[in-house]
């Protein structure tokens, strides 16, 4: 393909912000408003805009002192901890990506659930069923080999910004600086400032998910140092529609109003400015925005299975591929995996939340493996022999982004790493067949058994938390 090497700064940048804007935007009013006030709101984003950047600055270093290493982000935790660790990692990298799929519908039956209520928050028997069928016609459709158009990329950027950037424009003329002061503690909120913000700390996660977008595109780039201005710029550019699309709200309604809104809670703060047509409109930004997500990171999560049985890090059946170049098995095993999520959702009280956080705290372990990487070789001087005047800021920049990643899985509190346990313990099945494949020993390290006794353990207490009603859905 000719054309291959062109991709320029705004293509690149487009990509950032296409990847990062999701179905997490539209719903961080409510989400944000049941935890904290406007300060609570700002430390959060404070917090998290510093670690995320760190965490984009890891991976920046690491595609270009490890160019070798491109097979996603499990390989670094393979290059640095091993077989067993790079496993879980991309096991771990897939099932979150899976499990922010499912949001997706989610968000998607409740913005109708608005206007048709029978499919009520997202969660209810017809919502489940519309869900699925939509989850298999997607299959089919890739399957075929529809690869993401560059076109549609575009016209589904456009269409998810544009209600985004009209909602901003319309909440500053109607902002109300009385009501802003009044919300601006929480309000009638009980806990501490501290224990607000740590409330909102896995959806600040989720919405960030996908900064590694223009890494991942880093070989298309007309020049390489285009990638780097492109993370930064793109990040900037959507952390100030996060918070903004955050804070306004607090000047026109209530907090606890806010709060009581349906997901996506974007179309509620709109409607109670201009009427029921801010609804609808968002509303119609929200699903095509939400159904072009989907289909690049259905496409993503097979490709990160494909990518590891390729490695053979997975079964080398994951490295199948069809008539038209789709990974097969992978597509199969994504699909089935996010229609068995999409029907537990059936049980959840408040099914979009619970799907945000489970993705956010599944992928900050992949997340933290990077971070821990990067520190790795930066404390040891590798690849810094050209360089070495590089190496101490690199060694800041890995330990805040390691440091992040583990306050973020505290801040989520242990509900949600007992869940993930649940998910994570069967893939080392699939990495007990990858190794009987290649005639080698599972665990060849004893910290290998440590890790996976621990992972059992913790998924057995989860289970047990489930059936006994300790850990709530």
């Amino acid at each position: 393909m000719a054309g291959e090497q062109k991709m320029t700064r705004m293509a690149l940048t487009a990509m950032v912000v296409g990847g990062m804007v999701g179905a997490g935007i539209f719903s961080l009013p409510r989400t944000f408003a049941n935890a904290t006030g406007p300060l609570g709101a700002v430390i959060a984003w404070m917090i998290a805009g510093t670690g995320m950047y760190m965490l984009a600055r890891v991976f920046q270093a690491l595609a270009e002192r490890k160019p070798k290493l491109d097979a996603g982000v499990f390989a670094y935790a393979k290059a640095g901890f091993g077989d067993y660790p790079g496993h879980l990692s991309a096991f771990g990298y897939w099932i979150g990506s899976c499990i922010g799929n499912v949001s997706y519908w989610v968000l998607i039956k409740s913005t109708l659930g608005a206007f048709f209520p029978i499919f009520g928050d997202g969660n209810t028997v017809a919502a489940i069923i519309v869900a699925s069928i939509g989850i298999w016609l997607f299959h089919f459709l890739i399957l075929r080999g529809v690869q993401q158009a560059a076109f549609i990329n575009s016209i589904v950027t456009v269409a998810k910004i544009i209600p985004i950037l009209l909602f901003i424009v319309i909440l500053f003329f109607a902002f109300k600086l009385d009501l802003f002061s009044a919300n601006l503690y929480g309000g009638d909120l009980t806990g501490g400032l501290f224990e607000q913000v740590k409330a909102t700390m896995l959806v600040t996660v989720f919405v960030f998910i996908g900064i590694e977008g223009a890494s991942v595109y880093s070989r298309y780039a007309k020049e390489r140092k285009d990638v780097g201005w492109a993370t930064i710029v793109g990040f900037i550019g959507v952390t100030g529609l996060m918070v903004l699309v955050t804070l306004l709200p607090y000047a026109v309604m209530q907090r606890a109003d806010i709060a009581g809104l349906r997901q996506p809670s974007m179309a509620g703060v709109l409607e109670s400015v201009v009427g029921p047509w801010g609804s609808v409109f968002v509303s119609v930004g929200l699903l095509v925005s939400v159904l072009g997500a989907y289909l690049a990171w259905a496409l993503i999560c097979a490709e990160v299975m494909f990518a590891a049985g390729k490695s053979k890090d997975m079964p080398q059946a994951f490295a199948k591929t069809n008539a038209n170049g789709v990974p097969v098995t992978a597509m199969w095993w994504t699909s089935i995996i996010i229609q068995v999520i999409v029907v537990t959702t059936y049980w959840s009280r408040d099914a979009f939340t619970l799907m945000l956080n489970l993705t956010s705290a599944t992928t900050l372990i992949p997340y933290f493996l990077v971070a821990a990487y990067g520190l790795m070789i930066a404390r040891r001087g590798e690849t810094y022999e050209l360089r070495p005047e590089e190496r101490q800021r690199d060694l800041v920049l890995a330990g805040i982004a390691v440091l992040y990643t583990v306050f973020m899985l505290y801040a989520g509190g242990l509900r949600y790493i007992l869940l993930a346990a649940i998910l994570f313990a069967p893939g080392t099945v699939l990495y007990t067949i990858a190794r009987r494949e290649q005639g080698k020993p599972v665990f060849d390290k004893t910290s290998d058994w440590v890790i996976f006794g621990v992972i059992v353990a913790a998924a057995l207490y989860g289970v047990y938390g489930l059936f006994s009603g300790a850990i709530a859905l």
